[in-house]
């Protein structure tokens, strides 16, 4: 499907090109949280919401075109958490739209969340590079559901070009505000101490880092 005009720009995946060839940690107090397996991670605090704003850096195993197709593929995440108990796609307006449900045990609430993204394969300075947008949205056709908060502020970005032994070099930036109750200490605990894994498991959709509260 070609992406609909409007919802992300040339910019914005030109951006993610030129910080995965050369990250942008200045002119924001960044912090260096991780590193560990060829993975650094930084983190930004949101001061309105208590929360983290996350850059990740490094190299994975996995080659570019696999990485992003395990990131995007919806199937693979519902097998790989539990918690997951929906997710699918949709058509709205000529964008694709995903609507995902998580259910938790004991005393946390169910959330949900949906989110529009964008994949686009770039010629950026002479570089082949896969690069994901993708942030949350509201539409009609998902109204929130009694019983589950709805996240309604989340946004992604990936980048990952070939590291020409078979890998990938690697960029991700992401915001993810679980709301509710959940105290915002221990969602960035857990988001600190769970990157990204060296062999490729990255989640698109943040529901690793919401799975681990």
């Amino acid at each position: 499907m070609e992406p609909r005009a409007g919802t992300f720009s040339e910019e914005q995946f030109r951006e993610a090109c030129a910080e995965l060839q050369r990250p942008a940690l200045s002119g924001a107090p960044w912090e260096l949280l991780v590193e560990t397996q060829g993975i650094s991670v930084y983190g930004l605090l949101d001061q309105p919401t208590g929360l983290y704003e996350y850059k990740i850096f490094g190299t994975l195993r996995a080659p570019p075109d696999l990485l992003v197709d395990t990131c995007m593929d919806l199937g693979y995440i519902r097998r790989r958490i539990p918690q997951v108990t929906e997710a699918y796609e949709t058509a709205c307006n000529g964008e694709t739209v995903i609507y995902m449900k998580l259910e938790f045990p004991f005393i946390v609430s169910p959330r949900d969340c949906v989110y529009v993204q964008q994949r686009r394969e770039m010629d950026f300075r002479g570089r082949k590079i896969q690069v994901v947008l993708a942030k949350s949205t509201s539409v009609p056709q998902f109204p929130e559901r009694s019983g589950f908060i709805r996240v309604t502020q989340c946004h992604v970005k990936l980048a990952a070009q070939s590291d020409g032994r078979g890998g990938s070099k690697v960029f991700i930036c992401y915001f993810v505000n679980p709301g509710g109750w959940i105290p915002s200490w221990i969602f960035n605990w857990v988001a600190k101490v769970r990157p990204p894994e060296a062999r490729g498991e990255v989640y698109l959709t943040n529901v690793d880092f919401l799975w681990g509260c």
